[in-house]
């Protein structure tokens, strides 16, 4: 397996990890962030979907999901959903940043770029939902 066909399985991996946790988060959220988290869940499929159309334009072998995922916390309301939020997206922008680090084209770097931009974005989004002041992180995607 190329660098590159690495890079995208682990992007993929956190993007499953992702759809899945969005799905709690759905489960938990406040009323009103109803649009906001199918919006955000959308987001992590379309990506998830690119990340696979990618792999097998390879002609890398496609992982599948496990078939649950175990939240870091317990997530049994608004905040604790909102939190998970926070973590799903760090997780993966640090993913996301990984990927750009190791890529091996200029198309694959962009993507994930553009895939640590839109996870910092929706980071600052659940950051500023809780209070966090500043709502942004300096170098998203580092732990």
């Amino acid at each position: 397996m190329s660098t590159d066909q690495q890079a995208l399985t682990d992007a993929l991996n956190a993007e499953y990890s992702a759809v899945y946790a969005y799905g709690v988060i759905a489960a938990y959220a406040s009323p009103e962030r109803s649009k906001l988290v199918a919006d955000q869940l959308a987001a992590h499929r379309a990506r998830r979907d690119g990340v696979i159309d990618a792999l097998e334009a390879a002609g890398s072998s496609v992982p599948v999901p496990a078939a649950a995922y175990v939240p870091p916390f317990p997530v049994d309301d608004p905040i604790p959903a909102a939190k998970l939020a926070v973590t799903v997206e760090t997780d993966t922008a640090a993913v996301w940043r990984s990927v750009s680090e190791r890529a091996g084209t200029p198309e694959l770097r962009r993507t994930a770029i553009d895939a640590l931009t839109e996870c910092a974005v929706r980071l600052a989004t659940w950051q500023a939902i809780l209070g966090v002041n500043p709502a942004t992180a300096m170098l998203p995607g580092q732990h």
